[in-house]
């Protein structure tokens, strides 16, 4: 009896598993294929990312519901139908629609009741093969991850190229923000001067590339009063995704403080 229930358990374990790969490829493939935002880079990532969050959301509901679900409609089965697995199939279908018609959003009913059928589709397959001198279900865990690597590789390969991250990127990066201590400086290359606070203030912004697509933003800020004057420099380790300070010298202005 026990290793009866541990077999039904680990068939569901692997059901919930192929169900929910399956069933998260299918939304996200749909969802970025179908989508108006403007991200066109990077899509291969966007799938792993929107798929990551689907995998979490119907593994969940496939696990806990769908699996209980599915233990019910088997013990009926076994209990008045023994011979009828299309209506095994058919039951999980309309179960599958509960969180669609719970919320009233037809979409998600229409996505609970594939991934449902697709569930009991898949259990039933397993549990034909274990009867069956136990044949290998190897298949069952590498065909979902191939067709996971497959629509990743799609969207990887459709996705256009990024463009050149520039001079002029590097600099936008690093004055960016509004309220900082880079907000007044010039965002390109060149210099500022005016007044702040009764300070004759001059502001420069330069900025080299040390590696391709990497760059050192330098801002500089000199003041003067009477007989105060003075100067701060700090620069910054620019690329596309990163920004670090690199070096900071001098004294911060008064009218900062």
């Amino acid at each position: 009896m026990q290793n009866k229930l541990g077999s039904i358990f680990l068939r569901k374990l692997i059901t919930t598993f192929v169900a929910t790969l399956i069933t998260s490829i299918f939304i996200t493939f749909f969802t970025l294929k179908d989508s108006d935002s403007e991200i066109t880079y990077n899509l291969g990532n966007e799938f792993l990312g929107w798929s990551s969050v689907f995998i979490m959301y119907v593994g969940g509901i496939i696990l806990i519901y769908g699996s209980i679900v599915s233990i019910g409609i088997e013990y009926l089965q076994r209990k008045w139908f023994k011979k009828h697995d299309w209506l095994y199939v058919l039951l999980h279908g309309i179960f599958g629609l509960a969180n669609g018609l719970l919320f009233q959003y037809w979409i998600l009913a229409l996505h609970g009741m594939l991934a449902a059928l697709l569930y009991a589709c898949v259990d039933r397959w397993l549990y034909k093969r274990a009867s069956k001198n136990k044949k290998s279900i190897k298949m069952f865990f590498l065909a979902p991850l191939l067709i996971y690597g497959v629509c990743w590789g799609y969207f990887y390969l459709i996705s256009p190229p990024l463009p050149p991250f520039t001079k002029e990127d590097a600099i936008q990066s690093a004055t960016e923000g509004e309220g900082t201590i880079t907000d007044g400086f010039p965002k390109k290359e060149g210099k500022w001067a005016g007044i702040i606070n009764g300070y004759q203030v001059e502001k420069e912004t330069s900025v080299k590339e040390t590696k391709k697509e990497r760059y050192l933003v330098t801002l500089k800020e000199k003041w003067s009063k009477g007989n105060k004057k003075g100067d701060w420099t700090f620069s910054y380790q620019v690329d596309r995704s990163t920004l670090s300070l690199y070096k900071e010298e001098g004294e911060m202005p008064p009218y900062y403080k």
